[in-house]
Order: C-alpha cells, then sequence, then structure tokens
C-alpha cells in the first residue's frame, strides 16, 4: 500500500527535553571552568575585545575547526539531505560545492580585512570608516536581516527535528534550545564558540561515520556500495526523478539540482597569520560533510523507504535524515541523530549571537549613543543583547513554525533577500573607486529588484501566491540571481555617474581597540598580558615582514580561490552534467569511497591538527593545574611583560603589587 510515511517519535519526550537542557547546562558549566582556567593560567579576561574576537589570537586549527561547525548548521545536514532525497547523488555536491566556494571567497575577503582594518571587531566598522553614517546603517539592517534568517532556521529546524524525534512541544523546543547557548557564550565570548565548536565538530564528525559504516557496511538491508546502488536503481523505477538523465537518482544531470545549485551559489576572530590558512583548511574539510552526510542519508532514505514517501512538508521541514537514521540504525539512530542536530543547532546559534551583540555593541551603541563607552559597558551591553536577541527569536522562529514556513523555506529565501549587499559589501575592500551613493542605493535597489523577480515569477507559474508557490525553484531562483547581479550593474552606474572616490584606506587603519583597562584591573591582572589588549612594540623591519606575509597571503587566497571556485564549479560537475552521465555500480562505488576518504581527511584537519598546534597552552594549563591540586601555588611578580617562560615552568602567575626594581619586573618567580 502506498502513501507518505507518519512519523512517530521514537523517543521519549523526557530524553528530548533531557538532550536539550541537560546537555545545554552541561557546555554552559564547562565552559565556566574553561573560561576560569584561560582566565588564571592564560590571561585571558573577558574584556569587549576577548569576548569579540578572542584577542585575535586565534590559531588556524582552531579557526578551522570553528568555520566548520558555524558552517555545520542545521541546513548543511537537514537541508543537504533533503535535496539528496529529491534530487538524487547531484543534490549533496551541488550543496557542499556552492557553499564551500563561498568559504574560499570569506578567504580572500579575510585577508583583506586584516589588512585594510586590523583592529575592526565587525565589518560593519569598515564600512562606517569608509563611508559614513548612511551606508553604515543601510548595512546594519541587511546585516542584521542575515543574522536573523539564518538564526530563524536554526530554531525552526533544530524544533522541528526534536518534535519528530522526541516529541517536544515546538514552541518549548524553540525557546530552550538557546539558553545553554547563551549561557556559555556570555561565559565565554567567542572563544567559548571556538572551543565549543570543536567539541561540537568532534561529536558531529564521529556521527556521521557512525551513518556511513551502517549505510555502506553494516546494515542488514544495505550494508555495501553495491547494495546501496541496487536499491536506487529500484527507486527511480518506482519514482523516476522528473528532469534527471534517465530519471535516475544516481546522475549528476538534474534539472531541477542546476536550479538549486544556483540559488545555493548565492544563497574575523583570527590572528593575521591565521586566518587565511584557517578558512582553506576549515573550507577543503567542511566539504566532505554536507557531501558524505546527504549521500549517506538521503540516498538511505530514498532506498529504504519502500512505496511510502516521505511527505513533501516533512521534506522541507528537514525530515529526511532523521528518518534515514531511524531506518538504519533504529533507536541508537534516533539518538546519534538527536545529539548531532542539537550540536549543530546550538554552535552556529552561538556564533550568530556573538555576531548580533558585536553589532549591537558596536556598531549601534558605541558608534551612536555611548562613544567614550569602555570595556566595563560594552561588555554588559554585549551580555544583554544576547539575552534579549535570544528571546525575540525563539519567539519569532515559533510564529513561523506554527505558520508553516520550514528550515527549507527560509534557506531558498535567504538569497532573496540579503545577496543584493554582497558585491558592494565586497568591493568596499576591494576596489577604492565605489563612492558611498553606490554603497547606499545598491542594496535596497538590489532587494526590491529581487522581491519583484521573486514574486512575479511565483504569481506567473502558479497563479496564487502561497508558501509552496513562492518556495519552488523557479521563483526562488529568479529572486536570488535578481538580488547577486543587480549590485553589478548599480554600483558602477551609481559610482561613475557620481563620481569615484580613489579611497585610501587610511581612515580603516585608525579604527582603534576598546580601553579595557578597567576589566582587567576588575579582574586583578595586568592588562598587558591579556591576549589582544596592547599592541607589542614592533621594530620597522617586523612590521614590513609582517606586511609581506599579509602581501602574500593576499595573493595566495584570490590564486587559490581562483583555482578552487574552478574546479568544484566548473571542472568537477560540469563534464559529468553536461554528458548526462549515469553512474555504474563501480563509480559510484569509488564515489563513496572518495567521500570516507576526504571525511578522514576532515577528522585529520578539525581534530587532531588544533590539538597539536595548541599542544603546547593545553601542556602548560595542565601542568599549572597539577601544580595547583597539589597545593603549590608559586607566584610571579611582574610589570608590564609577559614571562611565559617563568610562567610555564613554576606555575601560576598572580599579580602583585607594582615594585620598582627593575629586576622584579622580570617576573622573577618566588616558591611558597
Amino acid at each position: 500500500m502506498s502513501g507518505e510515511v507518519q512519523f512517530v517519535a521514537p523517543l521519549s519526550q523526557a530524553f528530548g527535553y533531557g538532550i536539550i537542557l541537560g546537555l545545554g547546562f552541561a557546555f554552559a558549566l564547562l565552559m565556566i571552568f574553561i573560561t576560569w582556567a584561560l582566565k588564571r593560567y592564560q590571561y585571558e579576561v573577558q574584556t569587549s575585545e576577548m569576548f569579540t574576537t578572542a584577542g585575535r589570537s586565534v590559531k588556524s586549527g582552531l579557526v578551522a575547526a570553528a568555520v566548520v561547525s558555524s558552517w555545520t548548521w542545521a541546513a548543511t545536514l537537514l537541508q543537504s539531505s533533503a535535496v539528496a532525497y529529491k534530487y538524487g547523488i547531484s543534490g549533496p555536491f551541488f550543496y557542499a560545492s556552492g557553499a564551500t566556494v563561498q568559504i574560499l571567497l570569506f578567504a580572500t575577503l579575510a585577508i583583506e580585512l586584516k589588512r585594510r582594518a586590523p583592529n575592526a571587531h565587525t565589518f560593519l566598522e569598515v564600512i562606517r570608516a569608509r563611508y559614513g553614517t548612511t551606508v553604515h546603517v543601510v548595512f546594519i539592517v541587511f546585516c542584521l536581516m542575515t543574522n536573523i534568517l539564518v538564526t530563524a532556521m536554526l530554531l525552526t529546524g533544530g524544533s522541528a527535528v526534536m518534535t519528530a524525534l522526541t516529541g517536544v512541544n515546538t514552541a518549548a523546543a524553540c525557546f530552550l534550545l538557546p539558553i545553554g547557548v547563551v549561557l556559555y557564550t556570555l561565559f565565554g565570548g567567542i572563544k567559548a564558540t571556538f572551543i565549543t565548536d570543536y567539541m561540537h565538530t568532534v561529536v558531529i564528525l564521529v556521527v556521521i561515520f557512525l551513518f556511513a559504516f551502517s549505510a555502506y557496511a553494516t546494515n542488514a538491508n544495505l550494508g555495501s556500495p553495491g547494495k546501496m546502488y541496487d536499491a536506487l536503481v529500484s527507486a527511480a523505477k518506482r519514482h523516476p526523478v522528473e528532469g534527471n538523465a534517465e530519471g535516475s537518482y544516481l546522475t549528476m544531470r538534474s534539472k531541477e539540482g542546476g536550479i538549486f545549485w544556483v540559488i545555493n551559489l548565492i544563497a574575523i576572530a583570527a590572528s593575521p597569520v591565521h586566518a587565511f590558512p584557517g578558512y582553506v583548511i576549515g573550507g577543503l574539510c567542511w566539504f566532505a560533510i554536507p557531501w558524505l552526510c546527504a549521500s549517506t542519508m538521503g540516498i538511505s532514505a530514498l532506498a529504504l523507504e519502500g512505496t511510502q514517501r516521505i511527505s513533501p512538508d516533512d521534506v522541507t521541514a528537514g525530515l529526511v535524515l532523521p528518518f534515514a537514521a531511524v531506518k538504519l540504525l533504529g533507536y541508537s539512530g534516533a539518538v546519534a541523530t538527536t545529539l548531532m542536530i542539537f550540536m549543530a543547532v546550538t554552535s552556529a546559534f552561538s556564533a550568530q549571537l556573538i555576531a548580533v551583540s558585536s553589532i549591537v555593541t558596536y556598531d549601534i551603541y558605541q558608534a551612536y549613543i555611548e562613544p567614550a563607552a569602555k570595556g566595563k559597558k560594552l561588555v554588559w551591553i554585549s551580555h544583554m543583547s544576547c539575552i534579549v536577541y535570544s528571546i525575540i527569536m525563539a519567539g519569532f522562529a515559533t510564529g513561523l513554525a506554527y505558520a508553516g514556513i520550514g528550515m527549507g523555506y527560509l534557506y531558498l529565501l535567504m538569497g532573496v533577500i540579503i545577496s543584493s549587499a554582497v558585491f558592494p559589501g565586497a568591493m568596499t575592500l576591494l576596489w577604492k573607486g565605489q563612492n558611498w551613493i553606490a554603497a547606499a542605493a545598491s542594496p535596497p535597489l538590489g532587494l526590491a529588484v529581487s522581491l519583484i523577480a521573486w514574486l512575479v515569477t511565483a504569481k506567473k507559474e502558479y497563479g496564487v501566491l502561497t508558501v509552496t508557490s513562492t518556495g519552488s525553484n523557479y521563483p526562488m531562483l529568479a529572486g536570488n540571481v535578481a538580488a547577486l547581479l543587480s549590485p553589478v550593474v548599480f554600483v558602477p552606474i551609481l559610482t561613475y555617474a557620481f563620481g569615484t572616490q580613489n579611497y585610501n584606506y587610511e581612515s580603516m587603519r585608525a579604527i582603534r581597540k576598546v580601553d579595557d583597562t578597567e576589566v582587567a584591573a576588575a579582574a586583578h591582572v595586568d592588562p598587558e598580558l591579556v591576549p589582544g589588549e596592547t599592541d607589542p612594540i614592533q621594530p620597522s623591519t617586523e612590521k614590513e615582514e609582517e606586511a609581506r606575509k599579509l602581501d602574500r597571503a593576499a595573493l595566495y587566497s584570490r590564486t587559490l580561490t581562483v583555482f578552487m571556485t574552478f574546479a568544484f564549479l566548473i571542472l568537477w560537475p560540469i563534464p559529468m552534467y553536461g554528458t548526462s552521465y549515469v553512474f555504474s555500480k563501480k563509480f559510484f562505488t569509488g564515489w563513496v569511497v572518495v567521500g570516507l576518504i576526504w571525511l578522514f581527511c576532515t577528522l585529520c584537519g578539525v581534530v587532531i591538527f588544533p590539538l597539536y598546534e595548541g599542544r603546547e597552552s593545553i601542556i602548560r594549563t595542565a601542568r599549572l593545574m597539577t601544580l595547583d591540586l597539589m597545593g603549590r601555588k608559586p607566584m610571579a611578580v611582574y610589570r608590564g611583560r609577559k614571562a611565559e617562560g617563568d610562567a610555564s615552568r613554576s606555575g601560576v602567575v598572580t599579580p602583585t603589587e607594582k615594585v620598582g626594581d627593575d629586576k622584579a619586573k622580570e617576573a622573577s618567580v618566588v616558591s611558597p
């Protein structure tokens, strides 16, 4: 008997609430401990600079892990699996390649940002430094719209999965999911997001490996790439895909998949040395997650569903992955999915909290309300904005869920709303000629054009404007393309019509850090020991060498971005699309094997490499904690310089009264 799958929650509500609240508070407690340890042993006091930028001291491995975790949001796992279910093997690749290219583009922009404005907390500060208030306000609106849409996707997707797997009330999930995230973000700032992102990434990778080995090695019904291939061939006979070559799920030639690819293509807390490799490693490592996860779970759902199909509403809500997990692993699959989605939602939500609090703190409060505000006040504003934003978004996401607007709809809509700000924003860093009129006018003009294209196409194609019609591929394609490309026309026209700017970037370099001395003093720590609080006095030769490194990084990033963009968008997919090739069993097996190898490389890049890179700090902190537990608490007297060697040999560095003797300033160690 054919029909649609009826989801029955395999886990209890108690389990769901236990995960949401228990894990949330566990992470909060862990972050409180880590924040205490970083303050005691690494001098990382939560000043406004540390809260927002992590002292600009984050290394490549942790940046890569953060990139992977922050981009592995609910949509990465749920939406990619949904497009695999709808379009076949092309969907995961199109999802992964489009977003990976965006991450690599961010590597180029990250280097340019560090070159042009080394002290900036947010990109919006750069906008204000170059153009002034009008353009700044325009971009504040677009940035906040981005954060709102992303957060809404996280909460709607996460709550839908929690409801489907555990029976937890949707509204309750929307309001409870942010609690733990807010707590650990408040205590640890962006460094907390980096550290918890690392832990989240480890869990997500382990679960993906579990799913992959189940589907391709151990499952009783599948258990090998060959059996999966045969099941997909049978699925195509039962439900051929319109627009796919031979109606097959095993081809890159997919009309609807190609449309999604275009939509997907459209749709600063590191030191200058580490920003470029961190983004590149993160981008290349991230590719394997949606590619292999969706290539496993989306097609497993197809292979195991039989005659009962998942309803379109459930597909849009992101329930393909949990359906496949339960089919593959039963109860343990439901538990693993619950953990994975919780990790994906909370890690990305934490990044959104930092982004919004940074905008509210530096681009609204300090820029226009209290320009003289110092660190203590700004930290308080950051904390309050995190709390208020979370409450507002929980209510908004609940409303969307009850209105029938799911994660998939929001994912496709995001490009329509925000993409018109991408080109003028990038040109702010890359083209000195763009004037303030072009920067201010092109985003709203592009938004108007995209909304018209989106809604007119929906009306023309379907005759009525509904959630279903406006969420279809063709209207979303029209809106996304119009949003991205219209500013490419508006910016040069407005720039040359009103005169080019010929900007020299000096006002960007003039951006200064916040005065956080009172925060450090309240924590009884010398400000000069807090990472990122003071700029070391560098000889001119060192400054020139750092500038050369940044110039080299900029050249490498541009070259690599062009090459990888060509590889991911042309060299790899276009021949397979153009030839309408349908995978053979051997080719499909090779496709799966490459995905597994790539995921192992991801494990090395974002799990093992960060531990290796931070080994000295980890060993030093562990040694100092051991001395603490043994009751040995040596003290160091310092003033004005960091005595890392003495501290690492002897124990906890504790500030004392200022001493006049020059030798005492050298941080001499006094044993108890």
